[in-house]
């Protein structure tokens, strides 16, 4: 860190001759390179998801209007998270079990605490009515404060949304893989999804750190099962159409951004 409170850029720093600065960098895991280099903090000690931020990251793009979409739901009272998928069906491919699947490119997101399912359900039905998504199983026992259950909650106020795949540890190398590989990319405008991959750890022994983990979980879900439910735009729908889809909506504060 620089007297002036900005994080210290490797290229500024004078003393260090092109050989050195190879020599640091050829040391370095590549998932810590961009905080070594250019001083911007990258993935904490024993990160799920231990992949360079310009792999996984993407500039938004027009999506293609035939391409199918999901999202995928975290709910829960200190935060509710959810993440839309636009799967590239143009562009199947077979994974090392022989299944087919297709990449996709989360676009959208949702992210916000200590509010009722009628305001989740809102924001959510913005981003078009129509489309389908898959929630954390755990809603199938969790109860409201009148005791229906959360998952009957929120299928009551008008949502698609079905019971998730909820298997950790499969889900996981699912995501890892596709991330890796590019056929899961993420729009660069996702801050909060930026913010907790930077996060998403393990600790000491291994275990999964529950904090600050709502849109991890959501693109897993979306990962594991959001294909399965995903439905293409309709010609038109109660909400913003298809057709008006434009890069700018999703940037924060745009009409997509929640």
């Amino acid at each position: 860190m620089s007297k002036s409170g900005k994080s210290a850029d490797m290229d500024d720093v004078a003393h260090l001759s092109d050989s050195e600065k190879k020599k640091i960098l050829a040391s370095v895991p590549p998932w810590q390179l961009q905080a070594r280099k250019s001083g911007i903090p990258g993935h904490g000690v024993g990160a799920i998801y231990p992949i360079p931020e310009d792999v996984m990251l993407i500039q938004p793009f027009d999506i293609p209007a035939h391409w199918p979409r999901s999202y995928g739901m975290d709910p829960g009272w200190n935060c509710t998270a959810v993440i839309w998928f636009a799967w590239d069906i143009d562009n199947g491919f077979k994974d090392a079990a022989g299944n087919q699947r297709y990449p996709a490119v989360a676009y959208d997101e949702y992210y916000r605490g200590q509010a009722d399912p009628a305001v989740h359900v809102a924001a959510i039905s913005r981003r078009g009515r129509w489309i389908h998504g898959v929630i954390d199983p755990a809603a199938q026992k969790a109860r409201g404060t009148d005791g229906e259950l959360l998952i009957d909650t929120y299928c009551n106020l008008g949502l698609k949304v079905s019971k998730a795949d909820n298997t950790v540890v499969t889900g996981l190398i699912q995501t890892w893989d596709m991330l890796s590989t590019q056929q899961l990319r993420i729009f660069n405008t996702l801050t909060n999804w930026r913010k907790e991959v930077r996060l998403y750890r393990r600790d000491e022994k291994g275990n999964i750190i529950k904090k600050n983990d709502h849109l991890m979980d959501a693109t897993r879900y979306n990962v594991m099962s959001g294909y399965d439910v995903a439905k293409a735009p309709p010609a038109s729908d109660g909400g913003v159409p298809w057709f008006s889809w434009d890069p700018v909506m999703a940037t924060q504060g745009g009409v997509w951004s929640g």
